[in-house]
């Protein structure tokens, strides 16, 4: 019989709908090894998923733990290695069953707080910039840069020797995003004043609406505006002449899910890890707390109460 773990789901019933229960432990497949998870990181994203779903639903996007019982089929780490990883659903357990090819390996210098971080904030940013190519002195545009995927484009456009413009709605959180390298910030519900320092060869924008109509006026020949996030509204009006006027430009719909059918997790979790063991970049972290808090944490996270990344340690 199989025995049982904690972890979080769905419940209707309690504030805030999130709640640890007990579930049956995971029977992996061949590619995919256990992990006893140590601390889990919370995105919006999966919380907004939760907020509709059906009792049970186990959400969760981002772990890092240790190997517990290694992939059947010999890919993958070893008993006892330390692991930051990623799963479509239902991390936020004990014990989960994690694909090989979505997990890397985290030096003993990164925390599980830190590596927790990386996964779909990381990745996302990692994945917008990529779609910018080359991008050693060029102008790139961040809006919306106060959050978790913000603060790490931010970090690695900056380490790949861009000049880097942060737009943010709230004065508040000017000095996080200066201090994540960004060279000028603007602030305000209107973007025009950005253009001083455009034209941009990448806009990356999580806000939508009248921002990134706006945005995709200050965008240069051959410049691409790569949209992950809507926050401020999913109509978005602009000057079409203005765009093919321009030559090349473009606007790319980004979904984290879908750059990893393209290429797996563990290339990018890889990548970012040692940018954090070299002290390249750095996980803002704003809040962490026992597991046990999720409902209260997650409710935070969804009404903006701070701009980094929620991490909860997993309790025994």
């Amino acid at each position: 019989m199989n025995h049982k773990i904690r972890a979080v789901i769905v419940n209707p019933n309690v504030p805030g709908r999130l709640a640890l229960s007990e579930v049956n432990a995971p029977t992996p497949a061949a590619n995919e090894a256990i992990i006893r998870v140590a601390a889990i990181s919370l995105n919006r994203g999966e919380l907004r998923r939760a907020s509709t779903a059906e009792a049970g639903w186990r959400p969760g996007w981002d772990l890092a733990g240790t190997v517990e019982t290694p992939a059947a089929d010999g890919s993958g780490p070893v008993p006892g290695v330390r692991v930051v990883g990623f799963l479509p659903s239902g991390a936020w357990g004990e014990l989960v069953s994690v694909p090989t090819n979505a997990l890397a390996e985290i030096p003993r210098s990164v925390s599980f707080a830190q590596a927790a971080t990386l996964p779909v904030a990381g990745l996302t940013a990692y994945h917008a910039l990529k779609k910018g190519g080359f991008l050693l002195n060029s102008s790139v545009l961040i809006t919306g840069a106060s959050g978790g995927v913000g603060n790490f484009t931010i970090q690695l456009a900056r380490l790949s020797g861009a000049k880097v413009v942060a737009h943010l709605r709230q004065p508040k959180y000017e000095a996080i995003v200066k201090a994540a390298g960004a060279h000028q910030v603007v602030i305000g519900e209107d973007i025009s004043p950005a253009q001083e320092y455009g034209p941009y060869h990448l806009i990356i924008d999580s806000v939508g609406g009248d921002v990134l109509g706006k945005a995709l006026g200050l965008l240069g020949t051959n410049g691409k505006a790569v949209v992950f996030g809507t926050t401020a509204g999913r109509e978005v009006t602009f000057n079409a002449g203005n765009l093919y006027a321009l030559g090349g430009a473009s606007i790319y719909g980004l979904i984290v899910f879908h750059e990893l059918k393209q290429e797996s997790a563990s290339v990018g979790l890889k990548w970012l890890v040692e940018l954090v063991e070299s002290g390249q970049l750095r996980p803002h972290i704003d809040i962490e707390a026992p597991w046990t808090q999720i409902a209260d944490v997650a409710q935070q996270l969804i009404d903006r109460r701070f701009p980094g990344k929620a991490v909860l340690h997993i309790s025994n």
